[in-house]
């Protein structure tokens, strides 16, 4: 068993303490007991040529007016390209995607390789087949520790029936009604 553990957040009475070194693959760990939607962002690099990632850290931020966020971490291949976007897409995979996730999670020159896209807002890439998509313009770039976080003004949505690919402790699966 992997112990997770609170910081103290009640500082009233001094200043906060020094917080302990943490155990990183621990509180990855224990992220993996929250369960998340898979997504696929893509965006387009500076020099036009199209960039995608698999992403699990996409959340919606307001209605109104609609945002939606995720993060990258620092040392990503494509972090420079996507901390520059000015318009980024966010791909809701479904449960028959579970490959297109791994493909996007692999070797950077081949994500793209025989996967069906469409331009979407300012030609960023539109992955075909998604259950959803979001297309944003980049908003706000907030400091995140080893990541950035990327809000984006929602421009353009739409989405199609079909079940959901989640995310749980390293392995894939679908929801089910209680």
């Amino acid at each position: 068993m992997v112990e997770c553990v609170a910081m103290n957040a009640d500082h009233a009475s001094g200043p906060p303490p020094h917080p302990a070194p943490v155990d990183t693959r621990a509180f990855r760990l224990c992220l993996g007991r929250f369960v998340t939607g898979v997504t696929v962002i893509t965006a387009l690099a500076p020099d036009g040529r199209p960039v995608g990632m698999t992403v699990n850290s996409f959340n919606s931020v307001s209605l109104e007016p609609p945002l939606v966020l995720w993060s990258i971490d620092r040392r990503g291949s494509f972090y420079a390209a996507f901390a520059q976007a000015e318009r980024f897409a966010v791909n809701v995979l479904g449960a028959d995607q579970k490959d297109l996730s791994r493909q996007f999670a692999g070797i950077p020159d081949e994500r793209f390789d025989g996967v069906e896209i469409e331009p979407g807002q300012g030609g960023v890439p539109l992955l075909k087949g998604c259950i959803a998509w979001f297309e944003c313009r980049t908003r706000h770039r907030y400091d995140g520790g080893d990541h950035l976080i990327l809000v984006g003004a929602v421009e353009r949505f739409e989405q199609r029936p079909g079940q959901e690919l989640l995310y749980f402790a390293g392995q894939y699966g679908t929801a089910a009604p209680l």
